[in-house]
């Protein structure tokens, strides 16, 4: 994907508030940690890396500390490609969020929204044709923060449709003729009243302010997000789809619309239709509003809950989370909701009273659960051939429906030190047939002030057991 848009980086500023001013009614925040996201067009870029794609992000920063930084959470993120034209008369755009116990006092924004023109126009527009034939897929990203002028929209647009690219379009004003000859754009319910005049309370309404737009306008489709209401997908000369929203708990709305405009592309560069790339996307869309700050959804997340909505599961399941940087991303989130991580792993082949004990008693000791579990190849090398008897993706998913597990992490090495050393947990755990100077990663643990726990285990309960037995019964 070549996504090109407003570039920022998002903080997170999480405190507690104890008190009010004795100077003016106001809160007085006492300030905790500090998180750092890509937001905006970084934010669309930043979902496609997790979804295990590639992107190309063109966009402008200023020359400061703040544009630095943005790339740097990129490059640690996933499969990014930063093309950042940098200006030195213009600041990168940085929104800074006050959340206290999950709500927001205050954001401050430092900014500059003047439309680039002159020689920052040229050179994006240059970075576009030079991506664009290697790539399946244009995105634009718009916040109305001077990138995506009418005259860059324009020529962006003609240069991908002449390369036989479609583009999606997250747009942030009411003139949606602003991107003629689009593929799809994704207005919120807000975007689609102020252009149309029509609000898209219901279903018929939102296929009403669908269709006003596609008649006055010539992009091929549009997709409206309507937060609560789920999505809305119109689509010249089709029957109006529309989706419910799949969201459980919702907990921030910040970015959803960016990982909504990345999945879709994700989809879509894939060849899926358009129809099954809405309906995932609205799947994604439930789950990132259930998660604090500017968040991402990873591939173990989608898969699972794809899985629960074609079983027809409606208890929300713990998210199965495939690469080393979504563990760290899903533990710093929690830490911003102030929870304790702890940290547990296995093989969990045949799950047996003897897991549930040790995962129950090991939930007890904090406040989010992390399971990393061995994938099939590291239990090769531990238990032999024969095993595991159930595969890694059959294992996650079982550990994933038990209440006291609130995150499944797969791990290739031989031991889960790397992970340790990531995530950081406040508390690692293990059973008592383990002494302390034996436990895999607990000097590291101790070293910052974390803690290590031996849980009681249930005597002669085992997987290896079980399979024994199972082998020795006669077949009748």
């Amino acid at each position: 994907m070549l996504c090109l848009g407003d570039v920022m980086i998002d903080r997170l500023v999480a405190g507690e508030v104890t008190r009010i001013s004795p100077d003016r009614p106001v809160p007085v925040m006492k300030a905790g940690q500090t998180h750092v996201f890509p937001g905006g067009a970084a934010n669309v870029a930043r979902s496609i890396g997790a979804l295990g794609a590639h992107c190309t992000l063109v966009g402008v920063v200023g020359r400061d500390a703040a544009g630095r930084e943005l790339a740097a959470c990129l490059a640690a993120g996933g499969d990014v490609q930063a093309e950042f034209v940098e200006s030195q008369d213009r600041v990168t755009t940085e929104k800074t969020r006050f959340v206290a116990e999950g709500h927001h006092l205050l954001r401050v924004d430092r900014e500059q929204s003047e439309q680039v023109s002159g020689a920052l126009k040229t050179e994006l527009l240059d970075r576009i044709a030079l991506h664009i034939d290697h790539h399946n897929i244009l995105v634009l990203s718009d916040y109305a923060k001077g990138t995506l002028s009418d005259d860059i929209v324009r020529e962006s647009v003609t240069l991908a449709r002449a390369a036989g690219k479609p583009v999606i379009v997250d747009p942030k004003t009411r003139n949606l003729d602003k991107y003629g000859g689009a593929s799809l754009i994704m207005p919120n319910s807000a975007e689609i009243f102020a252009a149309t005049g029509i609000d898209p309370i219901d279903d018929i309404a939102a296929e009403q302010a669908g269709l006003t737009s596609l008649s006055q306008n010539t992009f091929d489709a549009i997709l409206i997000t309507r937060g609560a209401r789920g999505m809305s997908l119109i689509v010249r000369d089709r029957q109006a789809v529309h989706m419910p929203s799949t969201s459980r708990d919702v907990c921030d709305v910040v970015g959803a619309g960016d990982t909504v405009a990345g999945t879709l592309a994700a989809l879509l560069a894939t060849g899926a239709p358009l129809e099954s790339a809405a309906r995932i996307a609205n799947a994604v869309a439930g789950l990132v509003v259930g998660k604090r700050g500017t968040a991402a959804v990873t591939q173990g997340e989608l898969v699972a809950e794809l899985q629960r909505q074609d079983r027809g599961i409606f208890r929300s399941r713990a998210p199965v989370l495939f690469r080393v940087e979504d563990a760290v991303s899903y533990a710093h989130a929690r830490r911003a909701d102030g929870k304790r991580i702890g940290f547990t792993n296995g093989v969990f082949d045949i799950l047996h009273p003897g897991h549930i004990a040790l995962l129950q008693a090991s939930r007890s000791t904090c406040d989010c659960l992390i399971v990393a579990l061995n994938t099939d190849a590291s239990v090769r090398i531990l238990k032999g051939s024969s095993r595991p008897v159930n595969n890694q993706y059959d294992r996650a998913a079982v550990l994933a429906a038990i209440d006291a597990v609130d995150a499944v992490v797969l791990f290739e090495d031989d031991t889960p030190f790397q992970l340790i050393e990531a995530i950081r947990p406040d508390v690692l755990i293990k059973g008592t047939d383990y002494t302390i100077d034996t436990v895999v990663g607990a000097d590291f643990v101790q070293s910052y002030g974390g803690r290590v726990a031996l849980v009681d285990l249930i005597d002669g309960v085992s997987s290896t057991a079980i399979i024994e037995r199972a082998r020795r019964r006669p077949i009748e």
